[in-house]
């Protein structure tokens, strides 16, 4: 890889400045996962025990810039890693260049998003970010398609720059996965709308060897196929585009599975009465919420045929019961078979915690929006910044 990690530098007698993400959601002082905090504290750990002065920072939530929000402060997270780490941690409101930061002490800097100037990529608080430290280390994959103060521009002012182990290891575990993926691939994509992915959607197509959707995004191909979906979620201004991926994937071969059957509702709510069809009889006041034994037994058979699967996306509405086998379904057979797969986004994370897989998966990606991006082809500005 064309980036360096940050334990290819040589941290001794240096202070290095973290950019991770610890974006966690946050119910009051309560955090509710806690999983890309875990994700970040091996980075924190090694510059703890390599570096002379560690300071770690972080956005959470959208608060308004130039303004501190004490409901969106980091110190729950501090809290966190207090009890997680063996070391002394003091929360800094503000800073300055010069500033002088005591050794021995894990330096927090609070929710970047508090300072003017963060998302345009300001050059002044990129400076002031490059003026508290010699390294930095860029940590936080999920805000990588971001080109901020504290993700991007300080790495244009700083003398050392260099990707945190997660980091590292998220471009490694993409690239071998979109760039050098063992064939044949298959690609799960799911959510709501095909509005949000049809260029990851028309970039898998050219690199995949089978394709599985998910959700209003396979609603909007079955309306394309020319099957009453009734009051299902879809979207009709972009019935001709799923048409020409679906022409796409006949033209290339490439596996698509066959939609049998169905579970639906006439409600979309916790307590809807959920009844399985045949694709042939939906009715006009008829929800599809979920995939039926018949499709998933299709799928689930296939996974014994590839070697690699990338994940983005549930299959339905897993998170009321009556609609959730079809992705609990998905979640095991991934997690049994042979093949590598590599999982990402908030959803297909909360499934796989959910359906208690997350050990046997090969790679889980803490990120949302950079691991779409990645999947469209496309470079990520702090891949850039890194590799300059």
């Amino acid at each position: 890889m064309s980036i360096q990690s940050i334990n290819h530098l040589n941290l001794r007698n240096k202070k290095v400045l973290i950019r991770a993400d610890l974006n966690v959601p946050i119910d009051g002082s309560i955090i509710s996962s806690t999983s890309r905090i875990d994700a970040s504290i091996p980075t924190i750990q090694y510059a703890i025990d390599n570096a002379q002065i560690v300071i770690l920072t972080s956005h959470l939530g959208r608060p308004t810039e130039g303004s501190f929000d004490n409901t969106l402060s980091l110190k729950p997270i501090v809290d966190y890693l207090q009890d997680k780490l063996n070391i002394k941690i003091m929360l800094h409101r503000d800073f300055e260049k010069g500033q002088s930061f005591e050794p021995g002490i894990l330096h927090v800097l609070e929710n970047v998003r508090f300072n003017l100037g963060e998302k345009e990529c300001s050059n002044e608080l990129s400076k002031k970010y490059a003026s508290i430290a010699d390294i930095f280390v860029m940590d936080a994959f999920g805000t990588a398609h971001r080109k901020e103060a504290s993700t991007y521009g300080i790495g244009e002012y700083i003398n050392e720059k260099c990707a945190g182990l997660l980091f590292y290891d998220e471009v490694k575990a993409l690239t071998k996965t979109f760039d050098q993926p063992k064939k044949p691939m298959l690609a799960i994509v799911g959510g709501s709308k095909v509005s949000t992915k049809l260029s990851v959607l028309k970039n898998l197509i050219n690199r995949v060897d089978g394709l599985i959707l998910g959700g209003g995004i396979l609603n909007t191909f079955i309306a394309a196929q020319g099957f009453n979906i009734g009051r299902s979620l879809y979207e009709v201004d972009f019935i001709d585009e799923a048409k020409y991926i679906l022409n796409e994937i006949e033209e290339k071969q490439i596996f698509f599975p066959v939609i049998e059957d169905v579970v639906c509702a006439k409600e979309f709510n916790i307590n809807a009465h959920a009844k399985l069809k045949k694709i042939h009889d939906i009715e006009a006041d008829d929800m599809i919420f979920d995939l039926g034994p018949n499709t998933l037994k299709n799928i689930t058979n296939h996974l014994g045929q590839v070697s690699t699967i990338m994940w983005n996306g549930p299959l339905a509405v897993f998170e009321f019961k009556q609609f959730s086998s079809g992705t609990e379904t998905l979640s095991h057979a991934i997690a049994d078979c042979e093949a590598f797969p590599l999982a990402g986004g908030g959803d297909t994370i909360a499934a796989i915690e959910k359906f208690k897989v997350c050990k046997k998966i090969s790679y889980i990606s803490t990120a949302g929006g950079a691991f779409l991006e990645f999947a469209e082809g496309k470079k990520l500005p702090a891949i850039e910044m890194l590799e300059q």
